[in-house]
């Protein structure tokens, strides 16, 4: 498929422009903000006072947190636009497990181009309320997250053969998702949290359908991540195998996020960036997890850390994943301003 026949969305001009500038900042956690919440079933299901979704089904929906965008969405707006004025100049939508195969676990697949939809147009209202007030213009990230099954791996010990998706399962999946993610007025596409690279290019292969229907090419930013300490994603690829998996699609970045804090992310963040002839984005947890599942890194540690990165020339975009907050976005932002962002090898 050719990628480099339809005209590119003006968000490519705007994007590379800043990107020249300065080193750009993405968002935090969505999760650990929603747990602050402390949110009950029936805030999630969208039953209680107050809530209107059409969306309904019989099984518990707590921990659902992307149809908090049609039951709460007060509530996502207000974390989205606490990030922005924290200092984000991307903000994600909150609808990493929004596709039908995710979905499918909460008998909600019905719901998923609302979600999308709906998911896009919260954040754009979230931005524009924080550009209303500082004047800085800023970018929705449609998120794509990996779904809940692997497509080059057997879930079965006992049955290598065995896989629980095909490649035209995730493709139709997210070709829904992206679709709706574009009308509610995505800027971005962010393929992210990739454990899988041929979830990846299920995604990839969506987002070309998507843009060819679109007539309009959109940036997309993709994302890995890398599962332990050996260094290789959960289907096996290195950073730099990876990054030639994907190099296809031409992203506007590629980089790393999740399952790692900062420190342990580092060299593999200089590996794509020695490799990658794009923008590097890292957006790491705010360290690893402690014994009940809480981060405890604080945003003056985390900011340090990833303030390493940028002096060292390995980034151009920096965010958090797991347990940060608006106050680690705040202090990621601050630490890195003024520091000149990676030169994008040729």
């Amino acid at each position: 498929m050719q990628n480099y026949i339809l005209p590119p969305s003006p968000v490519f001009a705007a994007l590379a422009k800043a990107a020249r500038e300065r080193i750009l900042i993405l968002d935090g956690a969505m999760g650990t903000q929603i747990q602050s919440l402390e949110l009950a079933e029936e805030d999630f299901n969208g039953r209680g006072p107050g809530c209107s979704c059409r969306h309904h089904s019989e099984r518990p929906q707590k921990g659902n947190n992307d149809l908090l965008i049609l039951t709460q969405p007060q509530a996502i707006e207000d974390i989205h636009f606490n990030y922005a004025m924290a200092g984000a100049d991307i903000v994600e939508t909150n609808t990493f497990s929004a596709t039908t195969i995710a979905q499918a676990d909460y008998a909600l697949e019905a719901a998923v181009h609302d979600l999308n939809f709906e998911g896009a147009r919260i954040v754009r209202r979230a931005l524009d309320r924080a550009t209303s007030i500082d004047g800085r213009p800023r970018f929705v990230a449609g998120a794509v997250g990996p779904t809940n099954r692997t497509a080059s791996m057997s879930p079965d010990v006992n049955d290598p053969g065995y896989r629980a998706v095909s490649f035209e399962d995730l493709r139709l999946a997210y070709l829904q998702q992206i679709g709706a993610l574009i009308q509610g007025g995505a800027d971005i596409i962010l393929i992210e949290t990739i454990f899988d690279t041929l979830n990846a290019k299920a995604a990839i292969f969506a987002c070309e359908e998507a843009f060819r229907a679109l007539g309009l090419r959109l940036p997309v930013m993709i994302s890995g991540t890398i599962t332990d300490a050996s260094g290789r994603t959960l289907s096996g690829q290195t950073p730099t195998a990876f990054w030639h998996s994907v190099r296809h699609a031409r992203p506007v970045s590629v980089g790393l996020n999740c399952a790692l804090g900062a420190a342990a992310m580092r060299p593999h963040i200089a590996e794509l960036a020695a490799v990658a002839d794009t923008l590097i984005c890292a957006y790491p947890n705010a360290g690893l997890p402690n014994a009940f599942g809480q981060y405890d890194e604080s945003p003056e540690e985390t900011a340090s850390q990833v303030a390493d990165f940028a002096r060292a020339g390995l980034v151009n975009i920096l965010g958090g994943c797991c347990g940060t907050t608006p106050e680690h976005i705040r202090a990621i932002a601050s630490a890195v301003a003024g520091v000149s962002p990676r030169e994008v090898r040729k």
